[in-house]
């Protein structure tokens, strides 16, 4: 059995399991921190301009009037941190991660990810491994480059086996897609 502490990959020659890594991740941390500090102190210099008093010392009150910029900066640092709660229930609750299973012995597919807290938080996807027809790559670049690995299921269409945000090379993604084609044994679609 292989198992592959950087892609957090385990392989024997039955059995494929790949761990997907869901919103727990550095970026992620990062962004809600930065997005609550700066809302915090937008939220401070509005209400510093209510009060008349500075409760941050680098604006004095008097700089700023509460009509209409005070109102403008309570504004945004209410909703930075309601966005950076989001953040952070997300990365609590690690939407998106999960794994992937891919079993020969028993001829079954498993797809398991988290979701948002409710009825569909475990979202499990089970299918037969002779229903797979293909494994198609998308690669779209530009700006916003993207490029997913998808599993083609007969009557269930195209299922993404990737983050679309995880920036992989082409020829990662292309070296993914052959070893798993070789794998499950089906063709790749997609170059």
């Amino acid at each position: 059995m292989q198992l592959d502490l950087v892609c957090m990959n385990c392989r024997s020659e039955s059995i494929w399991i790949e761990f997907i890594t869901g919103s727990r991740k550095t970026s992620n941390f990062c962004w809600a921190f930065i997005l609550f500090l700066g809302s915090v102190g937008f939220l401070l210099v509005g209400i510093s301009s209510y009060l008349d008093r500075n409760l941050i010392s680098l604006f004095p009150s008097e700089q700023i009037n509460f009509f209409p910029q005070g109102i403008v900066m309570s504004f945004y640092g209410i909703a930075g941190l309601f966005i950076s709660s989001y953040l952070g229930c997300t990365i609590t609750w690690n939407v998106g991660s999960g794994y992937d299973r891919f079993d020969r012995k028993e001829g079954i597919v498993c797809i398991f990810r988290w979701g948002f807290p409710g009825k569909n938080r475990r979202i499990f996807l089970r299918f037969l491994m002779k229903d797979i027809q293909s494994i198609r790559i998308e690669v779209k670049e530009g700006i916003y480059a993207r490029r997913v690995l998808y599993i083609e299921i007969r009557g269930l269409g195209a299922i993404p086996l990737n983050r679309t945000d995880d920036n992989l090379t082409p020829r990662e993604i292309e070296q993914k897609a052959a070893e798993l084609a070789y794998f499950l044994r089906v063709p790749i679609e997609g170059f």
